[in-house]
C-alpha cells in the first residue's frame, strides 16, 4: 500500500501532453537549413530588405582598418621568412569578421580571442607597435615575452590572452558570461573559435554550460572552410555549426562572414538578446581563409590556387565593403589615398620592427613572477640559484641583452 500510494502521487502530478508523441516510428534525419543572413551582394549592392545604418565615419573607419590589418599581415608574414620573427598567422579574408564584431560590441565586453583577432585588438586600440614588440618578444611586450608570437593580450581593452591549446577559451567565455548574467552586468563575454575547434569536447562542454545556466555568452565560429589542412567536407556533416545551437535549446545565426554590413548587425543584434534574454547567442560566420594557416603552413598543397583565388578576387571582404561604400556614395575612392594608408602602414611595421628588435628581452627575473601573487619561498630560492650561475659564468652567458641584467 506505500508504494502504491507513492506511484499514485507521481501518476497525478505528472501530465502528459499528446502532441509530444508520434504513433509510428518515424526518424528524423535533416533539418530544414539555416540560411546566411547576407546584407550586400558581392557587387557591393545593397539586398537586404531591413538593416541597422551604421554611421558613414564608422563605415570609413573600418573600411581603413581593414586595408591596415592586411598591409601588416603582408609585411610580418615576409618578415617572418626573413628571420626577424619566428612565427606569423594573417588574416586575409576574414577582416571582416573580426573588425566588424567589435564595432557592433561595447567597451565593456570581454573579447575571449582564438588566434586570428588582429582586428578585434586593434579596433580597440592596440597599436601596430604592440603587436610587433608582442611578436619578438621583447621587454616592450605586455607579455612579458612567455608567450608565442600573435598570443596578444590586453587587460586594459577586456581582451583575454590569446591561448595555444585549442578551444580552451570558449568553456572560459561560458564562465565568464554566467559572472555578468548573476551580478546584474550589462556586459558580455564574446569568444572566438574556428569550425574546426567545434570538433573538440571543451566546445560542446561550454556550449551545455551556457545555455543552462543562462550565461551572457556570445558564441562566434569562424567558418573559414579549413582546420589547418582539414576541409569541412572531412570535419563535420550536416548544417555546418550554426546547427548544432539548436540542439542545446541555443538561438544561432548564420551569417554571411565577408559581409560587413551583416555581421555588424548580426552581432548587434545578438548582443542587444543576449543582455535583455540573460541568455546566450550563437553565430557562425561563413568565410575563406585566404591565406596559409600560418608560416608554419603551405596551404597549396592540400587546395588549388584557382580555389585561393577566386575567393580573393570574387569574395573579398574589403572589395565588397568598397564598393557598397563607392555606390553608396560614402567614400570618395582615390587610389593614391589608398595607397599612400598601405605605404603608411608599411613604413610604420618597419619601423616598430627596426625600433623593437633594438630593444632588450625580458628581465630575467620575469622568469619567476606572475605565476602566483607573490614570489614564493621555492621560487625564490631558484632565482637565487640562476644569479649564482649566471654570476659565475658571465662570461658565457649575454646577460647585457636582457633588461636589467642579473
Amino acid at each position: 500500500m506505500k508504494h502504491f500510494m507513492r506511484f499514485s502521487k507521481i501518476s497525478k502530478a505528472f501530465k502528459e501532453v499528446p502532441s509530444q508523441y508520434v504513433y509510428q516510428i518515424n526518424p528524423i534525419q535533416n533539418f530544414e537549413q539555416i540560411k546566411q543572413f547576407r546584407v550586400i551582394d558581392l557587387e557591393g549592392n545593397l539586398i537586404a530588405k531591413e538593416y541597422n545604418n551604421i554611421p558613414k565615419e564608422t563605415l570609413n573607419q573600418i573600411f581603413d582598418l581593414m586595408l591596415t590589418i592586411e598591409e601588416m599581415d603582408n609585411i610580418l608574414y615576409m618578415s617572418q621568412r626573413q628571420g626577424k620573427i619566428s612565427f606569423y598567422m594573417t588574416s586575409f579574408g576574414e577582416t571582416a569578421t573580426t573588425v566588424g564584431t567589435t564595432a557592433a560590441l561595447q567597451p565593456q565586453d570581454f573579447i575571449f580571442p582564438q588566434y586570428r583577432e588582429q582586428g578585434s585588438f586593434m579596433w580597440r586600440g592596440f597599436t601596430i607597435e604592440q603587436i610587433v614588440n608582442q611578436c619578438i618578444g621583447n621587454h616592450l611586450d605586455g607579455g612579458k615575452g612567455r608567450q608565442m608570437p600573435v598570443h596578444y593580450g590586453s587587460k586594459d581593452l577586456n581582451i583575454v590572452t590569446v591561448s595555444s591549446p585549442l578551444t580552451t577559451q570558449v568553456p572560459q567565455a561560458s564562465g565568464a558570461g554566467y559572472g555578468f548574467r548573476v551580478n546584474g552586468e550589462n556586459k558580455i563575454a564574446a569568444t572566438w573559435f574556428g569550425e574546426g575547434a567545434a570538433s573538440e569536447g571543451d566546445f560542446h562542454s561550454a556550449m551545455n554550460f551556457a545555455q543552462t545556466l543562462k550565461c551572457q555568452t556570445l558564441f562566434l565560429c569562424r567558418n573559414n572552410h579549413y582546420a589547418i589542412s582539414t576541409p569541412t567536407d572531412d570535419q563535420f556533416k550536416g548544417d555546418t555549426i550554426a546547427g548544432k545551437a539548436p540542439a542545446y535549446g541555443m538561438r544561432t545565426l548564420k551569417i554571411d562572414g565577408n559581409d560587413l554590413l551583416a555581421v555588424y548587425n548580426g552581432v548587434k543584434y545578438a548582443r542587444e538578446e543576449i543582455i535583455k534574454n540573460k541568455e546566450p547567442f550563437f553565430i557562425e560566420f561563413i568565410t575563406y581563409r585566404i591565406g596559409d594557416h600560418s608560416t608554419s603552413d603551405h596551404s597549396v598543397l592540400y587546395r588549388s590556387q584557382e580555389e585561393i583565388d577566386s575567393w580573393k578576387s570574387g569574395n573579398n571582404p574589403i572589395n565588397r565593403l568598397g564598393l557598397f561604400l563607392k555606390k553608396q556614395g560614402l567614400r570618395q575612392f582615390n587610389d593614391e589615398h589608398d595607397n599612400q594608408i598601405r605605404k603608411d602602414v608599411k613604413n610604420r611595421v618597419i619601423a616598430a620592427l627596426k625600433h623593437g628588435s633594438e630593444q632588450q628581452s625580458p628581465s630575467i627575473h620575469d622568469l619567476f613572477t606572475d605565476v602566483y601573487d607573490e614570489v614564493l619561498p621555492h621560487l625564490q630560492d631558484q632565482y637565487t640559484q640562476l644569479r649564482e650561475h649566471l654570476t659565475k659564468y658571465k662570461d658565457q652567458y649575454p646577460i647585457n641583452k636582457f633588461k636589467g641584467g642579473l
